[in-house]
């Protein structure tokens, strides 16, 4: 396993959370030349949206999704991801499905990247009840085709918990067919689980990335595994120990989303803990960190 006290091989140590505030789960989607960030909830907001012109300086626009649609609990809502899509923006979130407390993920829509979101579904998108439910939706945008990427939560039944994928129809609010299994956590760096999936393409490579480990400790991290399609096959690639972990600053690095600057670059943003505050009993937050991400040989590398 990474050393967690400092950088993986080809990596240089992080310089520091570009918005220091809790902002866990983090995603970022540019439009022109802003740049706007979406986290899980904190207080009585539901979905944190803050925006940036230069990824350095951020202001926070209020809430995402000030509703939520009547079957949903509120308090619950995680991993919140945008993407444009056919003239709209897509909000996939997690969220509590009250009449089992499980977790499930739903979809709403809008017509500005900062919201209001709304959502007008009647049941979720995605609810795996029989798995200990469904987080972390991440979806992923090729040509005319949307792909939606999550987690089965069956770490909650003592299981190894498993990514899937499935298409989107209907202008991004309904599936095709059935869910395609594509990984499962299997190696002793990832216990207890594996998730917050997240894809990239790089030539004919699809590159999907993952969280694993316990999330309130230093040891989260961030694996990968490559295929020929955005449903696999998938081999995983870190297999010995994590691509990136705990490095410089950052402690428990995870929940990370790709993005590409106005320069063009590879950007990733994930949350970490300060090093010397990992959880939130000890008073820590998961912040935002931004890094650039380039392929070396066929791999990727955190740069910053």
């Amino acid at each position: 396993m990474t050393d967690p006290t400092g950088p993986a091989s080809g990596e240089t140590a992080s310089p520091g959370p570009v918005y220091p505030a809790d902002f866990a789960d983090p995603h970022v989607l540019r439009e022109g030349s802003t740049y706007y960030a979406y986290a899980t909830n904190v207080g009585d907001s539901n979905v944190q949206v803050i925006s940036s012109p230069d990824l350095r300086t951020w202001t926070s626009l209020g809430d995402a999704l000030p509703q939520l649609p009547p079957w949903a609990e509120a308090r619950f809502t995680w991993a919140p991801e945008v993407c444009a899509y056919q003239g709209n923006y897509l909000l996939y979130y997690t969220v509590r499905e009250p009449s089992s407390g499980r977790q499930a993920i739903s979809v709403a829509t809008a017509d500005r990247p900062e919201g209001p979101f709304v959502d007008r579904s009647a049941t979720p998108l995605v609810c795996q009840l029989d798995r200990g439910g469904s987080i972390d939706p991440s979806p992923f945008v090729e040509g005319d085709d949307l792909y939606l990427l999550w987690k089965s939560d069956d770490n909650a039944f003592d299981k190894p918990s498993s990514l899937w994928g499935q298409r989107v129809t209907s202008g991004g609010l309904a599936l095709v067919g059935r869910p395609t299994w594509l990984l499962s956590h299997d190696r002793p760096w990832e216990r207890p689980l594996i998730e917050a999936p997240a894809m990239v393409r790089s030539g004919d490579t699809y590159f999907l990335f993952y969280s694993a480990n316990w999330w309130e400790s230093p040891n989260y991290a961030i694996g990968y595994a490559t295929g020929s399609g955005p449903l696999g096959p998938f081999d995983k690639v870190t297999r010995d120990g994590p691509w990136v972990s705990s490095r410089g600053r950052a402690a428990g690095t995870g929940g990370q989303a790709f993005f590409t600057d106005s320069e063009g670059d590879l950007r990733m943003a994930y949350h970490a803990w300060h090093h010397d505050r990992v959880g939130y009993p000890n008073g820590g937050a998961r912040s935002l960190w931004v890094g650039r991400v380039r392929f070396v040989d066929g791999a990727p590398v955190l740069l910053d």
